[in-house]
């Protein structure tokens, strides 16, 4: 079994799950000294504190009988006693280097949790990965709206020592092609920066475009990393990541 003390020697990005929940994000989680996922009502997330057999069976445990639960780490994880791995897939970890302005401009407002069914209802449009009723509370999320409808967004999802991970970037597929994604990701980063802490945020290795944007805001390749979708019950599910 290891300790938080153990996992403290590890770099946070290599295992941004386990250290959001082991630090600024504790509140959000559930599971012991050994594993810990969020909450099921913020999101999919779990990690081990290391591979070894009693930490990767603590991890098995908080995999729900008909659900799934997602890891992020950078080298796959072992299989819990009884699970599988349903689907897997290639991201790319971006961190800043130096935030340059967009072209693109848009009022953007910071949203409130009287928001937050419309920005439920957004995010399950639109998939930029796993959103439910509780993510929004996770961190700071703006968007934009358009004749009083909520027709774009970009916020925080982990939350660790030193850093803080943009996520949650969409847009109505009504209204893309405006630049709104490139402004309101600008915004998340500002804000972050001006806390003094470094935005992250990870993309699919084969979204181009998403990764484009990112790369004009000033985020740089860190690392890839690898997705997993770790289940217990003979489910697929599509995800999406921007």
């Amino acid at each position: 079994m290891c300790s938080n003390k153990v996992s403290a020697n590890i770099d946070p990005l290599e295992r941004p799950v386990w250290h959001a929940l082991i630090g600024r994000q504790a509140s959000f989680a559930i599971g012991d000294e050994r594993a810990l996922r969020f909450a099921p009502d913020v999101n999919l997330f779990a990690a081990a504190c290391d591979d070894s057999p009693e930490c990767i069976a603590a991890l098995g445990k908080l995999v729900p009988p008909d659900g799934n639960l997602l890891l992020l780490q950078v080298e796959e994880s072992p299989l819990p006693p009884g699970a599988a791995i349903e689907l897997t897939a290639p991201c790319v970890q971006m961190v800043l280097d130096r935030l340059v302005p967009t072209a693109a401009s848009a009022r953007i407002g910071l949203l409130a949790e009287a928001d937050a069914p419309e920005m439920l209802a957004l995010a399950t449009l639109t998939q930029p990965g796993p959103f439910f009723v509780r993510t929004h509370t996770l961190g700071a999320f703006w968007g934009v709206r358009e004749d009083g409808r909520l027709i774009a967004m970009a916020g925080e999802r982990m939350r660790l020592d030193g850093f803080t991970e943009i996520s949650g970037v969409c847009t109505h597929p009504n209204f893309r092609g405006r630049g709104l994604a490139a402004v309101l990701s600008h915004t998340v980063a500002r804000h972050i920066v001006a806390r003094g802490e470094t935005p992250f945020l990870h993309a699919l290795a084969g979204n181009a475009a998403a990764i484009a944007i990112y790369r004009a805001l000033g985020f740089v390749m860190r690392r890839q990393m690898t997705i997993g979708d770790l289940t217990i019950v003979i489910a697929y599910k599509v995800l999406g990541f921007a």
